[in-house]
C-alpha cells in the first residue's frame, strides 16, 4: 500500500532563507521515494549584518520573523508531519544569534538549531550525494555559502577528510578573506588530493546551480574547469544591472555568482579534477533525509 507523508526543511544561511518541502513516498518492496514538492526560498543576506558589524540588525530581525511566521503557516497548510530548522555560518558567528533563535522560539514556536560545519558537511552526506560516488574514483565535494564552504574528501566510496574554511560569497562581497585565508584553503585541497591521481568535483549550492542551468547542459552532464573560467571571465566583464538584464539573474544572485564560481575554480584547479558534476542537491535535502532516517 502506498503511503505519503510530507517532511519539511528550514535552511538558514548567511545569504537566503529557504524552505522546502518533500513528499516521502513509501511502497512496500521498494525504495524511499523524496518528491520536492515546493521550495521558497528569501534573500534576507544576514551576513552583511553579521560578518561587517557582528550582530544581526533589526531591520533583517523582523525580515527574519516574518519569514519563519510565513514558512510556519506554509507547512500547517501542506500538514507538514515533521521539521527541523538548521543555521549556519552567519547565526553561528553573529553575537546575538543563540539569543534571537530563542525569541524565534518564543514568538513562532520554530526551534532553530545553530550547526557548526561539522555537522553542516553530515547532513548533506544524508543526501543522494551517495549515489553520485563511485567506489573506484576520488571525490573533492564542494559546498559554496554565503559564510563558508564545507569540502569533503571521498575515496572509495568513504569521507577520508573534510573541513569548513570561513570563506564565502558574501563575505567575499564585503572583502572579509584574507591572502592567509585563501592559502589555508589551497593547502588544504593540495595536501588532501596529492595521492589520488583522478579526482572529480561535486559542486553543490545556488550558485552552481544556476551556473549549470546557464550551461544548457542536460541533466547528468557535467562541466569543465574551461568553461567555469570562460563563464568567470565574462560575468566580470559584465556589469551588475547587464547580469541581471541579460542573464535573468535574481539581484540577489547576480552579484554572489562572481565569487562563487572564484571559488569553485580554485577548488578545482588545486585538486587537478577531471570534471565538475552538479547533482542539485544541498542542506535542506539532507535535513529532511536525517530526519526520515531517525
Amino acid at each position: 500500500m502506498l503511503t505519503i507523508k510530507k517532511y519539511a526543511a528550514i535552511d538558514i544561511g548567511s545569504n537566503a532563507i529557504r524552505l522546502l518541502i518533500s513528499n516521502i513516498i513509501e511502497t512496500p518492496g521498494n525504495p524511499t521515494l523524496f518528491k520536492k514538492n515546493a521550495l521558497v526560498r528569501v534573500p534576507i543576506r544576514l551576513g552583511e549584518d553579521v560578518f561587517l558589524k557582528g550582530e544581526i540588525s533589526s531591520k533583517n530581525k523582523q525580515r527574519m520573523l516574518d519569514a519563519i511566521l510565513a514558512f510556519k503557516l506554509l507547512m500547517k497548510a501542506h500538514q507538514v508531519e515533521c521539521y527541523r530548522a538548521c543555521a549556519t555560518s552567519a547565526m553561528r558567528d553573529a553575537s546575538n544569534g543563540y539569543a534571537f533563535a530563542k525569541a524565534i522560539k518564543k514568538q513562532t514556536g520554530i526551534q532553530i538549531d545553530i550547526i557548526d560545519g561539522e555537522e553542516e558537511a553530515a547532513i548533506i552526506a544524508k543526501t543522494d550525494l551517495q549515489s553520485f560516488i563511485k567506489e573506484d574514483r576520488t571525490y573533492i565535494y564542494v559546498d559554496v555559502g554565503g559564510g563558508s564552504t564545507e569540502l569533503t574528501i571521498y575515496n572509495k566510496g568513504k569521507v577520508i577528510a573534510s573541513k569548513s574554511f570561513k570563506i564565502g560569497t558574501v563575505r567575499l562581497l564585503n572583502d572579509l578573506v584574507s591572502e592567509n585565508d585563501w592559502e589555508v584553503f589551497k593547502k588544504w585541497i593540495i595536501e588532501q588530493t596529492k595521492d589520488f591521481k583522478y579526482i572529480d568535483l561535486i559542486g553543490s549550492g545556488g550558485n552552481i546551480n544556476k551556473v549549470f542551468k546557464l550551461s544548457s547542459k542536460k541533466p547528468g552532464k557535467t562541466l569543465s574547469y574551461l568553461y567555469l573560467s570562460q563563464l568567470y571571465s565574462e560575468l566580470s566583464d559584465m556589469s551588475y544591472e547587464e547580469r541581471i538584464l541579460k542573464l535573468s539573474l535574481n539581484p540577489d544572485r547576480a552579484d554572489v555568482i562572481i565569487p562563487a564560481l572564484r571559488i569553485y575554480l580554485l577548488a578545482t584547479k588545486c585538486s587537478n579534477a577531471k570534471q565538475i558534476i552538479v547533482p542539485k542537491i544541498g542542506l535542506s535535502d539532507g535535513i529532511i533525509k536525517s530526519l526520515y532516517d531517525k
